[in-house]
């Protein structure tokens, strides 16, 4: 979740990137009142509901079931999907433009507080809503988390009797044999080795720059070409290739759950309550199975959504 989302987390770099990518936008734009610049002010007609998703398949997916589940309630909703940065959709909440968002607490907390500490899932949304401008609010988070996390491969599992009970600190042990993967900024990153080491007393053997849990890393822990690594929680490539993720039991990685970010006047209490109901449903179990029917069995995301809200008597 960056950000393009947030991952998206979600990760300084890329987080760096986009700030830069919305400054030069904003720059180019000027005041010029131009209708193409997606942050000046550009009111939905009354009634009418647009849902926006970053430029990545699951927060698709997320802005799918948000915008079906307010349309069973009689709204009139449209998409704007693949917009980009947050820097970009949170000023697009700001003015108007869209209305709904699927959100990831712990980055929207970064990028509106970047010195904010949340020590649960709880506080980390209670900490949003104290950084909103009055007009915006987040609603009911998910369990459902998209969230930074070190797994290892079967092998490597099977070699150090390694299970999804084990915690990150049960590889201490096994760690100076093993080579871990990630994002290149993951290696100086307090949420990467450097926290690893001063929290859970890890020292690996050696870190291979890959990236931000994509396809070079799931790719490498897969060929074990690496051991361990830093994946997203939600990521279907755990479930398909038998990863075995080890629990965060110090809260070393930020709370990312699933978050609807609204603007309150346009979103009447029936929608709102709908899409609290939603999240309560919505764990990270169902999510990465959705995923994977997105980005490993190709299914159209509004199909997946649609029959998934059906599932939920949401539809």
């Amino acid at each position: 979740m960056t950000d393009t989302a947030n991952r998206p987390r979600r990760r300084a770099v890329a987080a760096a990137l986009a700030s830069l990518t919305a400054a030069a936008l904003l720059a180019g734009c000027g005041s010029s009142g131009d209708p193409a610049d997606p942050l000046e002010p550009a009111a939905v007609p009354e009634g009418k509901v647009v849902v926006g998703s970053n430029n990545f398949p699951e927060s698709i997916l997320l802005a799918y079931l948000y915008g079906e589940a307010l349309r069973s309630k009689g709204l009139d909703v449209t998409y704007k999907h693949n917009i980009g940065s947050r820097e970009t959709t949170y000023g697009m909440l700001k003015n108007g433009t869209v209305t709904v968002m699927p959100e990831y607490n712990g980055a929207l907390l970064a990028y509106l507080d970047p010195k904010a500490v949340a020590k649960t899932a709880e506080g980390t949304t209670a900490a949003v809503t104290a950084q909103l401008p009055s007009h915006l609010a987040v609603l009911k988070s998910a369990s459902a988390e998209n969230k930074d996390a070190v797994a290892v491969n079967a092998a490597t599992a099977e070699k150090y009797d390694l299970t999804t009970a084990s915690s990150i600190a049960d590889l201490a042990d096994a760690a100076p044999e093993l080579v871990i993967g990630g994002s290149p900024e993951f290696q100086s990153r307090q949420q990467g080795l450097v926290g690893l080491k001063e929290v859970y007393g890890l020292n690996f053997k050696s870190f291979k720059g890959l990236d931000a849990g994509g396809a070079l890393t799931i790719a490498a822990l897969k060929k074990n070409n690496i051991q361990a690594a830093d994946v997203f929680t939600t990521d279907p490539s755990i479930e398909k290739e038998k990863f075995v993720v080890l629990k965060d039991t110090k809260n070393l990685f930020a709370f990312e759950n699933v978050t609807p970010l609204i603007r309150k006047a346009d979103v009447p209490k029936a929608g709102q309550d709908v899409l609290n109901t939603l999240s309560a449903a919505l764990d990270t179990p169902e999510l990465m199975e959705l995923d994977a029917q997105v980005q490993y069995e190709h299914k159209d995301a509004l199909a997946v959504a649609r029959a998934w809200l059906t599932s939920k008597n949401l539809l």
